[in-house]
């Protein structure tokens, strides 16, 4: 064989080796289907610090606008839709600034709470600063009821056998009022304190204004048989001492509520679309923010806000589309407020409020001017809020809880 036949053959042997080869990669490939592809990111959501769909969002009750009464702007309500922060770096939102058994507190106007220590009896500062400091090295024991003065650490002390007594901390001095007084309010500048006297007979009672040590005590008006309709209430402009519900009949779930004056002045009186009037001040005084309940809100607290100072008492009424309390509320100055909206509220609960005893809060700031709610965060935790107060230095809503020991604070 020639040299040159031996390099075709070789050259027809590589070319079928390399035809077999292929055609073996081809028949296993085919058998063991594709070759693997990366596989796609998988579709992520952005992360907003809204809660889905399936979360319970804090909710503010609506009611049905009453007939003929103007209605608060809804401007919704705001949610914080910010990713929180790690938790190793993210403040509290809720802090236990006192641990005791605090009772009966108040905030001052200087930003200082005052409070009873059901423990040990005795009467407490909670400062600016942080720090607790006592009031008096003096005890007081079984303390039924605690009325403050705003600007003095003062107060009017009750005891479960009627006996009051006016005492002040600053200069540690006891003034006795009589047991027949009952349910006061001091005066702005703490100088007074409006009260009941209730005597045996109809014919006795009166509101009555004092001196805070007992002395120059006058009768404002007499009470009769309607004491129990009479809210003892001092405005801050000193106008108004208390407020009556013994105004013209305007028929089922509604009432005239008079406002008492010190001079027997014929104040202009408020229409309340509904029975149970509990009323707050502003800061000022010239508005009133008040509660009632009525059948057009299956019986519940509602909100309503109405001007209340000279020619213009009981006007701009609105309801505010909100179930509480109006004690569950506190001023940040007169177009402001920080309320306690209970999450749920039974049917009735406005005429028996010991029914919604406990019930979880969610904390709101509302603006009284556009309507706008913003919740204010919690934490997380359950809160059944009482006693609120708001500090305008700190920035902080102040608050006690029905069913937790201590005074907490909720910065905004």
């Amino acid at each position: 064989m020639s040299p040159k036949l031996k390099k075709v053959l070789l050259l027809v042997a590589i070319l079928v080796a390399a035809g077999l080869i292929g055609f073996g990669l081809y028949l296993m490939f085919k058998s063991t289907g594709a070759l693997p592809t990366a596989k796609p990111p998988a579709k992520t959501t952005p992360t907003t610090g809204l809660p889905s769909a399936g979360e319970r969002q804090p909710g503010v009750t609506g009611v049905t606008t009453a007939p003929g009464a103007g209605q608060l702007p809804t401007a919704g309500v705001v949610t914080p839709a910010t990713q929180p922060s790690p938790s190793y770096f993210r403040p509290e939102a809720v802090i236990k600034s006192v641990a005791d058994y605090a009772v009966y507190t108040s905030l001052n106007n200087n930003g200082n709470v005052r409070y009873h220590n059901a423990s040990d009896g005795k009467f407490y500062r909670l400062g600016t600063d942080g720090k607790v400091t006592t009031l008096s090295d003096q005890t007081f024991y079984n303390v039924s009821k605690v009325t403050w003065a705003k600007n003095q650490d003062k107060a009017v002390i009750e005891y479960p056998d009627s006996s009051k007594i006016v005492y002040n901390f600053e200069t540690n001095k006891q003034t006795t009022l009589p047991k027949y007084w009952s349910e006061f309010s001091f005066s702005d500048d703490g100088a007074q304190i409006a009260g009941k006297s209730l005597g045996l007979a109809p014919e006795n009672r009166w509101l009555v204004v004092t001196n805070d040590d007992g002395t120059g005590t006058k009768l404002i008006e007499p009470l009769g048989t309607n004491a129990d309709k009479v809210i003892i209430n001092w405005s801050p402009s000193r106008q108004v001492a208390a407020f009556s519900k013994t105004g013209q009949a305007l028929g089922f779930d509604r009432q005239e509520i008079l406002l008492v004056g010190l001079n027997h002045e014929n104040f202009k009186s408020i229409t309340a679309e509904g029975l149970g009037f509990l009323p707050s001040w502003s800061p000022t005084g010239k508005k009133l923010l008040y509660s009632v309940y009525s059948g057009r809100s299956s019986y519940k607290p509602e909100l309503w806000i109405s001007s209340s100072y000279g020619d213009d008492i009981g006007a701009n009424r609105q309801m505010l589309n909100i179930n509480t309390w109006a004690d569950k509320c506190a001023f940040s100055g007169d177009d402001t407020l920080l309320c306690a909206i209970p999450r749920s509220l039974p049917e009735g609960a406005g005429m028996s409020r010991e029914i919604a005893a406990g019930t979880p809060d969610d904390l709101y700031k509302i603006d009284l001017k556009t309507g706008l709610k913003t919740p204010i965060s919690l934490g997380g935790e359950d809160y059944s809020i009482n006693n609120i107060s708001f500090d305008v230095n700190t920035n902080k809503v102040i608050f006690t809880d029905a069913n937790k020991n201590g005074i907490f604070e909720a910065k905004l």
